[in-house]
């Protein structure tokens, strides 16, 4: 029995325990001189029950899962021969592979005898700590029933006990969201300032040169490396530019005519086509960027005598500006149904037209959460990767003619990052410095947001 079955059993047990739950709350409320005796429902006694017994086991479980593999590993390395434990850490690392495979698959062929017996005394670990797994998380689970199942009474505040406990559980949720975005966030600072450490923050901020190609020997020529990430900044900007000039308008008019103007069998089959763009995969727009709208618009070009390049910023942005117009009609289009019918009925009851009052009174009060929906789109934009790498291509070029080649800096990070990479050198750094920057640029743009939400709240409400 291994790991996951491990959890399916234990997560049935706990499922039966809640109606165990049931079955003594019940059994305790029998009637007394004619009334009900319990305290709360069953099914919170139920809940009481499985939520006790089921915590600590999860606990543990997951504990194990973490330490489990760690300290088998170690154990098995300390067996090794010596030979093997003074080589480095990478080859050793490698030879553990090859003894779990040896373990999980045998195949000895070809394999020293060292490693087969590592083999062996590894799959004999990993039994005895599922066996030792599973008579640890009985032993818990019927040691904690029977304390529960002993101090459970009619009397017992089920329903007080079972709701903080879901408060616990709400506020570790909301906890890890937060946790993980902190650990983003480190995790990305100190690998930028190891980046740092080295090429200074001036020449990545306003140099504008971006190749980032490192001398991997001291002999080697050509590898110098230059890391002014102005090219990178500039074409994300143009790129995303280009997609909320077609995006906002298109979005925003579409919104406004799927609210105010169109008949409701008209919008509950509009509003749906137009959302199926936001499930198309961004791969399948790429390839409708690259094959059909950057060749035309590069004929186009020639027709009137303009040098269009085979991939330019105005295929990806276009295309891209399409695959976001859902964002924001969708929640432009929710935004504006959620404005009371009190605001339209008093501007027509003051003589304005339909068009007044979208201008004058729907489109101010629901412009928090139009703005928070273009945000929304151009987050998605600066983001996007596949579109700009098959429409835009992977130069770095510092331009503001959307007719050439330029790149991003998403598309710069996965070019960095693709294949086996050490964290040493600058060229690897570099991806989180980048990433710092798409960080920093996303928390700007949600602080004019939030001052732009702020604002109109104040007036109109």
């Amino acid at each position: 029995m291994d790991f996951s079955q491990i959890f399916m059993v234990m997560a049935a047990t706990i499922a039966m325990t809640f109606f165990l739950g049931r079955f003594r709350a019940l059994k305790l409320g029998q009637t007394v001189g004619g009334r009900k005796s319990l305290n709360s429902l069953p099914t919170y006694y139920g809940s009481l029950m499985a939520m006790w017994c089921g915590i600590p086991c999860l606990i543990l479980f997951a504990l194990w899962m973490m330490f489990d593999d760690v300290i088998i590993s170690q154990a098995i390395m300390q067996e090794l021969p010596q030979a093997v434990l003074e080589l480095p850490a990478s080859e050793r690392g490698l030879i553990f592979n090859m003894v779990s495979n040896i373990a999980e698959n045998g195949a000895t062929a070809g394999s020293e005898p060292y490693m087969i017996s590592a083999a062996d005394r590894l799959q004999s670990l990993r039994e005895t700590s599922q066996l030792t797994l599973i008579a640890c998380l009985a032993s818990m689970f019927l040691l904690i029933l029977a304390t529960v199942w002993a101090r459970m009474s009619a009397q017992t505040r089920a329903r007080t006990h079972v709701e903080g406990g879901f408060k616990w559980v709400l506020l570790i949720c909301a906890s890890i969201a937060i946790f993980t975005t902190a650990g983003i966030v480190f995790s990305v600072l100190f690998e930028s300032i190891r980046f740092f450490q080295s090429v200074p923050i001036t020449e990545f901020l306003f140099g504008l040169e971006w190749s980032p190609q490192m001398a991997i020997r001291s002999d080697q020529v050509g590898g110098s490396g230059a890391f002014g990430a102005v090219p990178l900044f500039a074409g994300t900007l143009l790129i995303s530019l280009i997609a909320m000039v077609i995006a906002v308008p298109a979005g925003l008019m579409a919104a406004i005519y799927l609210s105010e103007y169109a008949r409701p069998a008209v919008r509950s089959t509009v509003k749906p086509l137009l959302e199926v763009l936001a499930g198309i995969p961004t791969v399948v727009y790429g390839f409708f960027a690259a094959l059909t709208v950057a060749p035309f618009i590069r004929d186009t070009g020639g027709l009137i005598g303009l040098s269009v390049s085979s991939e330019s910023a105005l295929a990806a942005g276009l295309v891209m500006g399409i695959m976001i117009i859902p964002f924001v009609s969708s929640l432009s289009d929710d935004v504006i149904n959620a404005v009371p019918q009190s605001l339209r009925d008093g501007a027509y009851g003051l003589g304005a037209t339909r068009s007044e009052t979208i201008k004058q009174v729907v489109i101010p009060a629901a412009l928090p959460g139009i703005v928070g929906g273009i945000l929304l789109a151009v987050s998605r934009a600066i983001g996007e990767t596949m579109i700009v790498v098959m429409a835009a291509g992977l130069a770095a070029n510092l331009t503001a003619n959307p007719l050439e080649s330029v790149t991003t800096v998403t598309v710069q990070i996965v070019t960095l990052l693709v294949g086996d990479q050490e964290f040493n050198s600058p060229k690897t750094l570099s991806a989180f410095a980048l990433g710092l920057m798409l960080f920093t640029i996303t928390l700007v743009l949600n602080y004019i947001a939030l001052l732009v939400v702020k604002k109109y709240r104040e007036q109109y409400e």
